[in-house]
């Protein structure tokens, strides 16, 4: 585990302009940015992704990314890691959660990767097994941007095209203040948006960026991922996972820059209000990493520290979602295998998954 001096999270308090909950208590610094294990995975479910939670109940909601057959679910758990209910979702693997404003969760069916449709859907937070589904509406196809040319140190350049048959891969969501909901999408490279909808089904979605910065041609191929506002709804910040760069868009006129660059697998985002920092899982570093509002890296927290003897990671393997509840920072070990070979990732020794919590500030 990466140790963490009570000075540089001092330092960091500063660089960020603001005064944390945990700033005047600095033996909680030292002990609170090392993750616990908050919850195991029930038999059988696998591949923790998406996490969101009710602010009012404290319960942590999580959905899973399998390609297994009848294999996902969205999970509820108490404040205290307890199960209190599964919901079973089929094939289609899920990605981003979020905890709407009509007291709902929302989240993200890429059913388009297993054969049906990819949709926004919603739950009633208190759901149980029986509980019903809601439809919000379908993801549009419109296919992959158009290239981008990317410059040289020489003078040359180079131009990335894209491919036009990108499937609709829903995947990181946010809502504003308004409650309106956007969301990324990773293979067509667009933000897409939602007015209010929390007061519509079959919803109208409309595209509000189609840009070649939110594709990739790198790995994991996962383009547009984890979306934040700032401490406004001014500026949205978008991972994009395979260029390992956190981007910045004005939501005024649209367009995109890049923030923060060599994030390794920039997952999701989460900005802590508190703080002023922008949080982001680097899913193949397995670590998080806080940037400032210049976008510099001012801390890093967390590593893999093998597999327990529940069979879950200890630490990060995977990092994928982050969600902030009653001083808590909750992180989903997606824990999952991206490459052919055998015997080379340590996700392929995980026979559990979980999920874990770290400190980060006295309430």
């Amino acid at each position: 585990m990466k140790k963490l001096l009570i000075a540089a999270a001092f330092a960091l308090a500063a660089m960020a302009g603001a005064s944390p909950a945990w700033a005047d208590h600095s033996g909680d610094v030292a002990q609170g940015f090392t993750p616990v294990e908050f919850a195991v995975l029930p038999d059988g479910v696998r591949y923790p992704e998406g996490i969101a939670a009710d602010p009012a109940t404290g319960d942590i909601y999580v959905g899973t990314f399998d390609f297994g057959p009848n294999s996902n679910a969205l999970l509820r758990f108490s404040r205290n890691g307890k199960l209190i209910a599964q919901k079973d979702l089929g094939s289609a693997p899920l990605l981003g959660l979020a905890f709407g404003p009509d007291g709902k969760v929302y989240f993200l069916n890429t059913g388009s990767l297993t054969g049906t449709q990819s949709k926004v859907q919603r739950i009633a937070a208190s759901f149980t097994a029986s509980t019903p589904i809601e439809d919000v509406a379908v993801v549009p196809s419109i296919g992959a941007p158009g290239p981008r040319t990317v410059g040289n140190p020489d003078g040359s350049s180079d131009l990335i095209t894209f491919g036009s048959a990108g499937a609709p891969a829903p995947n990181g969501m946010v809502f504003d203040a308004s409650g309106n909901l956007y969301f990324s999408d990773s293979f067509q490279g667009a933000i897409f948006r939602i007015a209010h909808a929390a007061a519509c089904s079959g919803c109208s979605v409309t595209t509000f960026a189609h840009d070649p910065l939110l594709a990739t041609a790198g790995f994991p191929p996962f383009g547009a991922n984890g979306l934040a506002f700032g401490t406004d709804n001014s500026t949205m910040f978008i991972a994009n996972t395979g260029d390992n760069r956190v981007l910045k868009m004005d939501m005024a006129s649209a367009q995109i820059s890049v923030f923060a660059e060599s994030v390794h697998g920039a997952d999701g985002l989460l900005f802590d209000k508190s703080t002023g920092l922008l949080w982001v899982a680097a899913n193949q570093a397995d670590e998080l990493v806080a940037l400032n509002a210049n976008g510099r890296p001012v801390l890093k927290v967390g590593d893999f520290e093998g597999i327990g003897h529940d069979g879950a990671p200890r630490g990060f393997l995977f990092p994928a979602s982050m969600v902030i509840q009653d001083g808590f920072m909750y992180v989903t070990n997606l824990a999952l295998p991206l490459t052919a070979a055998v015997g080379d990732e340590p996700e392929e020794d995980v026979t559990r998954w979980n999920v874990v919590r770290l400190r980060i500030g006295r309430h």
